[in-house]
């Protein structure tokens, strides 16, 4: 009740931010939408001494990853607050993209950090639908309609142009990266390929700045009587009344593939 009475100072607070799970663009993992108001309200509400990122995601969608981290990193600027990123398990690809929102990022001895580049996975079906009497019937207008249907053989050309479009999403990312980490960056040939560091290691290419947790690093920047205050995503009504059973299930099947490329 302290922070009510007048002309006696309160002790700071941190906001806390949990940003766990694969980044989609639906509201079944963490995306702008949903976070929004999180972030909003931790950076605004109240006057925090610091926001902390607590961030455990194998990535997801760049665009999602873009715009949750130019929300943070806008509305921080704005209020003049500090920003902290604690990695867990891990913060690779859009997960390493929101942890670069920080001002400074700190990982477990065991957390994994990097995997900076851009992937496109699907699987080909031309033959199986034959083989089980299937007809494809897909009828366009403009010749770049049907590229890279899973249905029909892959065009060498669809091919040049999704991997196009990739370099340039990995250029953005590399830019991001560079602009946020800038001089702390090492010069290792392995930063920017798509490669995962390992504690220690990530923070000896520039990835982070050190090994800590949340509370202990918050007490000894704002002292041993910060609270926190602590801001998660909202899952929607009917997703945890059970509703939309199998799509959800489906959801849950990808997030674990993308923990799995990291081992976990």
């Amino acid at each position: 009740m302290k922070r009510y009475i007048p002309f006696v100072k309160s002790d700071p607070f941190v906001a806390v931010i949990r940003l766990q799970g694969a980044i989609s663009n639906s509201t079944r993992g963490l995306d702008n939408p949903s976070l929004a108001p999180v972030i909003e309200k931790a950076i605004a509400r109240g006057k925090p001494a610091a926001v902390a990122l607590e961030i455990n995601s194998p990535g997801g969608s760049p665009v999602q990853s873009s715009l949750i981290a130019s929300r943070i990193r806008r509305l921080a600027d704005e209020k003049k607050i500090p920003v902290f990123a604690f990695v867990e398990d891990v913060a690779a690809s859009g997960g390493y993209w929101l942890a670069s929102a920080a001002d400074e990022i700190f990982v477990d001895k065991a957390s994994i950090v990097g995997s900076i580049g851009v992937i496109s996975a699907g699987f080909g079906l031309q033959d199986a639908i034959g083989k089980i009497g299937v007809e494809r019937r897909v009828h366009t207008a403009g010749k770049s309609k049907s590229m890279l249907d899973p249905f029909k053989p892959q065009s060498p050309a669809d091919v040049k142009k999704l991997k196009g479009w990739l370099e340039d999403l990995h250029d953005t990312f590399i830019a991001q990266v560079k602009e946020r980490r800038g001089t702390k960056l090492a010069d290792n040939s392995d930063l920017f390929t798509g490669e995962v560091f390992i504690g220690q290691k990530g923070i000896d290419v520039g990835l982070a700045d050190g090994i800590g947790h949340l509370a202990p690093v918050m007490k000894e920047r704002f002292g041993d009587k910060v609270g926190f205050r602590r801001y998660d995503q909202k899952r929607p009504l009917l997703s945890r009344f059970g509703a939309q059973i199998v799509d959800d299930a489906v959801a849950g099947i990808e997030e674990r593939a993308a923990y799995a490329r990291f081992g976990l």
